[in-house]
């Protein structure tokens, strides 16, 4: 929507865990990039100064706030603003699933702490809440209350997948499945939980992991696992993955297998069936239904032993079997990218805050 709305984006000049800031940028410096400005900041410019004077020197109609609980660039943004000390604009926040009971479950006291405090304080008055689906808006009511403004605007998926190769690359084997786990490593993720379901399979399994390890105790947890499994299971761990070339790792797995806690639109999901890779999920990701279009399955994790005969189910799967659902997968996948509704609904969203409509 670049063409419509003029976009100036402040965010980190470093990915999360990172020590160095990202190659051929100007940092604390307006950069064009695309269709956007972004200003990319230092962790010693993001006091509540620092961010006071760029909202201030900044000329904008909303301020779209993307996250709940990010202390930088979501709470010192509201407490500015709740002190008068920013210019007065519409607001509007994506909890991005930051809400959900999954999500809530970890670091639990802590969250609920502030919650309530943010809510006394008032930091949440007169905003517009976005919420990328039906369970989301019910998260929100359930924490602000009924009469708060909510606007269900899903997640714009990119549009580099429509000049994507629709070649498959694969060969799936039968008694044999080569899978992936392509997201951060922490407990949200649930790796874990992966991790023990592969206990008690049969065949040949290959289970890689990809993605950045935010938690080291929760990882080396997981290698724990890792180092009981048995020899028919093995476990390989590559690091980061370039996003360029997420989807092109999919493409060479028979599986995308994430049970993760709570998901609110969930982009590797997406980049999976892009790649025409089913995939495993659980049932907190708004991906459902599934299995009823034989693309994967997205299962409750309170029942594990159904996790273990969909990856068995897998396993067993010949070439033939997998290369259709493949072939669905890729469909659904790119048919998500070209729903003209969602852009449209993010756009009436920034419409609405602004008060055009």
């Amino acid at each position: 929507m670049g063409d419509e709305f003029g976009f100036k984006i402040v965010t980190s000049d470093r990915d999360s865990q990172d020590t160095k800031p990202y190659s051929g940028i100007m940092i604390n410096r307006w950069n064009n990039v695309g269709k956007a400005e972004v200003f990319y900041m230092s962790p010693n410019r993001r006091s509540l100064q620092h961010l006071r004077r760029i909202f201030c020197a900044t000329e904008y109609d909303v301020l779209y706030l993307n996250s709940f609980f990010s202390p930088y660039f979501t709470i010192k943004p509201l407490l500015l603003r709740r002190l008068r000390l920013i210019p007065d604009r519409p607001l509007v926040i994506a909890p991005r699933g930051e809400l959900s009971l999954g999500a809530l479950g970890l670091k639990r006291l802590k969250k609920r702490v502030y919650i309530a405090v943010s809510k006394a304080f008032g930091l949440y008055q007169d905003v517009v809440w976005q919420a990328s689906s039906e369970h989301e808006e019910v998260d929100i009511r359930n924490w602000f209350g009924n009469d708060v403004r909510v606007i269900i605007a899903p997640d714009l998926p990119p549009q580099v997948y429509e000049s994507k190769d629709s070649t498959l690359k694969r060969e799936k084997t039968k008694g044999v499945l080569n899978m992936v786990f392509l997201s951060r490593i922490s407990r949200k993720k649930n790796l874990r939980g992966a991790l023990e379901m592969l206990k008690g399979l049969k065949g040949q399994v290959k289970f890689n992991i990809y993605g950045p390890i935010e938690d080291r105790a929760y990882w080396m947890e997981c290698q724990k696992i890792i180092s009981s499994l048995p020899e028919n299971i093995k476990v390989q761990y590559y690091g980061e993955v370039e996003h360029g070339r997420v989807v092109d790792v999919m493409n060479e797995h028979d599986l995308f297998f994430l049970p993760t806690f709570g998901e609110n639109f969930g982009h590797a999901i997406l980049e999976a069936f892009c790649s025409g890779c089913p995939v495993l999920v659980s049932d907190r990701t708004p991906w459902r239904g599934l299995e009823e279009k034989d693309i994967g399955w997205d299962l409750p994790l309170n029942q594990p032993e159904l996790f273990r005969k969909a990856l068995q189910t897998c396993v067993d799967m010949d070439n033939l079997k997998h290369m259709e659902w493949s072939k669905r997968t890729r469909e659904y996948g790119f048919q998500v990218t070209k729903d003209n509704e969602t852009v449209e609904r993010n756009r009436s969203l920034l419409q609405g805050a602004i008060g055009e409509i």
